[in-house]
C-alpha cells in the first residue's frame, strides 16, 4: 500500500463506499449533510480547501493500484502549525478487518512525520463505531475527550484521541 494525492477520479469510489445515511455521518459528521452523497459534493469541498494550504486529501492504493482507503489531513487552527487532525478515514468496505486501515494509518502517521512540522495528530471517532476506534487505538491513538453530536440519526458520543509523534 502506498499513499498518493486525492485525485478527482477518487470521489465516486469513495462515495460507492458510503452505504447508508447512518455510514455517512460515522464517516463525515456533519460535513456533507446530504445521502446519497455525490461525488461532486467531496470534490468542490475539497478543491475550496486545497486553497488554504492546510488542507491535504490522501488516497490510499494497493500493489495494483486499485483505490482501497481515503483520508484527509488538515490544521485545525490557522495559527498552530503544531497539530493535525486526521479526518474522513474510510477503507474500501470488502477489505475491511484486514489491517488495511491500520497500515493506511501508519502511511499518514509518517507522511506527517517525514513532510510537516506536526507533533500531534488528532481525530474524533463515534462510540457507536468501535472496529474503526480499535484500529486507532492500534497504531497509538489515546483517549483525551469526548463530547455529544447531533445528527439526522440521533445523538451520538464522540471520543476524541491524539497521538503525539
Amino acid at each position: 500500500m502506498r499513499l498518493r494525492a486525492y485525485r478527482t477520479d477518487d470521489a465516486k469510489i469513495i462515495t460507492s463506499w458510503v452505504r447508508s445515511e447512518e455510514e455517512l455521518y460515522k464517516w463525515s459528521a456533519d460535513r456533507f449533510n446530504v445521502y446519497p452523497l455525490p461525488p461532486e459534493v467531496i470534490d468542490k469541498s475539497y478543491q475550496d480547501q486545497l486553497k488554504t494550504g492546510r488542507f491535504i486529501p490522501l488516497t490510499a492504493v494497493d500493489d495494483e493500484d486499485k483505490v482501497v482507503g481515503h483520508f484527509i489531513i488538515r490544521y485545525p487552527d490557522p495559527n498552530n502549525d503544531s497539530s493535525v487532525r486526521f479526518g474522513f478515514v474510510i477503507v474500501d468496505p470488502d477489505i475491511r478487518g484486514k489491517g488495511c486501515g491500520r497500515e493506511m494509518l501508519r502511511l499518514g502517521i509518517s507522511y506527517v512525520k517525514e513532510n510537516l512540522t506536526a507533533i500531534r495528530i488528532d481525530l474524533g471517532v463515534f462510540e457507536n463505531n468501535p472496529k474503526a476506534k480499535r484500529c486507532y487505538e492500534s497504531v497509538g491513538f489515546k483517549d483525551y475527550g469526548s463530547h455529544e453530536f447531533a445528527s439526522s440519526c440521533g445523538m451520538w458520543n464522540c471520543i476524541d484521541m491524539e497521538l503525539y509523534i
